[in-house]
């Protein structure tokens, strides 16, 4: 669970116990960024890739036992090849098979961004369907709903307890499914208007660009979420929740009760990091 000053990491333990651990995020560099229209969206993608590789490794090492956290060079050589991987497979190949698509099939110039845009989202659509047929993978998808179910039981000024929550959605408007999706869709629009390019101009453009589609994506979730009875954000979010049948999975009470657990000691660390009131008199 991330919050604006504070994340919490919540993990059952081989013996049961729920382990929390909690992290503050303040710092002036940092709330100047949240506060920065499409710099913060950054920041926030950067968050959700260090705090997820943390997080992972934090549970990977509760569950084996061991009392020592990953050393920040591993963290950071791990999040490097995730980033590299990642860039490579869904901007990288989808321009090469529409650069392919020109030179070999003789499709139209002005079908490439397009064309490529389409193969973006089957990639990724098709990754997040395929894995999830993985037993390890699909209770991590359950996980993501007891998440989701929660934060909607707190919005909606529901009691924080376990059947309270389980009766709420899984789907969420400002979940990291939303932009990896809104990413892929704003691409097909971005790289389209920019035309035909030679292969490595194209793959070098791509790159360059992924800050600036993912910036947009963020203010455009961030607007949807503003106006959610809106018509034309409801159209908008359609897509996003839609993907999210395959990102979540109902999950088990006890799920519910590690997600509740978080987002408890969220809660807490928020409250925690905020300045004490100015009083007079």
């Amino acid at each position: 669970m991330r919050g604006r000053h504070a994340c919490a990491m919540a993990v059952r333990a081989p013996d049961q116990r729920i382990l929390v651990e909690t992290e503050l995020l303040g710092s002036p560099r940092r709330d100047w960024l949240a506060r920065t229209p499409f710099l913060r969206g950054l920041m926030i993608l950067w968050d959700a890739l260090a705090l997820g590789v943390r997080g992972l490794t934090y549970s990977a090492r509760i569950q084996a036992g061991e009392d020592e956290p990953l050393d920040r060079k591993s963290l950071t050589f791990s999040l490097v090849v995730s980033l590299s991987i990642g860039m490579a497979l869904f901007f990288l190949f989808p321009a090469g098979v529409a650069y392919a698509s020109e030179r070999w099939l003789g499709l139209p110039t002005w079908s490439a961004g397009f064309f490529e845009g389409l193969v973006r989202l089957a990639l990724l659509v098709g990754y997040i369907a395929a894995i999830g047929t993985l037993p390890e993978i699909a209770r991590v998808y359950a996980y993501h709903g007891a998440e989701h179910m929660t934060i909607n039981a707190y919005e909606s000024g529901a009691a924080l307890e376990v059947d309270a929550i389980a009766a709420f959605p899984r789907e969420h408007s400002r979940c990291g499914t939303a932009f990896l999706l809104t990413v892929a869709l704003l691409s097909i629009l971005l790289f389209g208007l920019i035309g035909p390019l030679p292969l490595l101009t194209r793959l070098l453009s791509r790159l360059l660009l992924i800050p600036l589609v993912a910036a947009l994506a963020y203010e455009l979730i961030r607007l949807t979420s503003r106006y959610p009875d809106a018509w034309w954000a409801r159209l908008l979010l359609a897509p996003n929740l839609a993907l999210q049948g395959l990102t979540t999975r109902v999950p088990e009470q006890a799920m519910i009760e590690v997600a509740l657990a978080a987002f408890r000691a969220l809660r807490a660390a928020e409250v925690s990091s905020q300045p004490p009131a100015s009083s007079s008199g």
